[in-house]
């Protein structure tokens, strides 16, 4: 298994996305997808995962750590863009033209709190919600019932919302089914739009700590995506390094 920084010299065969957002087309059918340390680690250890990672029309770098190792790896030099601020550049591009949007994942009331936000922020957009059922595999049934109802909608953006791994590989099992010109998983910007889940604070972000917010907000849950996997993470880098030099 190869490596998802590029450098074309040593095959390897995907771009992580080095423009910016306002350089992004929106209107011709689009899978976006983010890649940080702990994606890049898991797609490590899922080649599923990996195969939706690389069906992506467009991997953002979200995440100071990819940012970092691309510069080690390659030279290049690519700034972080989250799916919280893709997330805010679409809706944005939405309302200018009157747009429609919709959101699958999360629950009803998530759901209900991002349409009324939107509706306060960006009142052009038309937006639709599907809340599946919580399961670890959807049936048959469930992926069709989800298919029709963004469909039904016929949005100009799909924000899939079921968690990494999960989301990216739905949208890569489903793409060429969805009615959507752009299809983006954005997983936790849900909870940080509805403001269910604290973002955190605009001075760590600028100091690029916001993985350290997040951590904080709930250790339980985060301890093993930094601190385990970053460390992993470091090592696959380093070996990389390594390895062509």
């Amino acid at each position: 298994m190869g490596d998802l920084f590029n450098a074309s010299a040593r095959g390897i065969s995907y771009n992580l996305y080095a423009g910016t957002l306002d350089e992004l087309s929106l209107e011709s059918k689009t899978v976006i997808n983010t890649i940080n340390q702990y994606s890049y680690c898991v797609a490590k250890e899922d080649s599923e995962f990996r195969n939706a990672l690389e069906g992506s029309d467009v991997l953002l770098p979200d995440g100071e750590g990819v940012v970092i190792a691309e510069r080690i790896l390659t030279g290049r030099k690519i700034n972080k863009i989250s799916g919280a601020d893709l997330h805010l550049h679409i809706l944005t591009n939405l309302n200018n033209k009157k747009g429609r949007c919709f959101y699958l994942g999360s629950c009803d009331e998530t759901l209900q709190k991002i349409k009324d936000r939107i509706g306060q922020e960006f009142p052009n957009i038309e937006v639709g919600y599907y809340a599946p059922p919580f399961k670890k595999v959807f049936s048959d049934q469930d992926n069709q019932q989800m298919i029709a109802a963004i469909n039904a909608f016929h949005p100009d953006a799909l924000f899939i919302g079921l968690t990494a791994p999960k989301q990216e590989k739905w949208s890569q099992q489903f793409k060429s089914q969805i009615d959507a010109k752009v299809i983006c998983a954005i997983g936790a910007v849900f909870d940080f739009y509805s403001e269910t889940v604290k973002r955190p604070s605009e001075l760590l972000i600028r100091y690029k700590l916001e993985w350290f917010g997040r951590f904080m907000s709930n250790p339980r849950k985060m301890w093993r995506r930094y601190f385990y996997y970053g460390p992993v993470y470091i090592y696959y880098i380093l070996r990389q390094k390594l390895t062509f030099h």
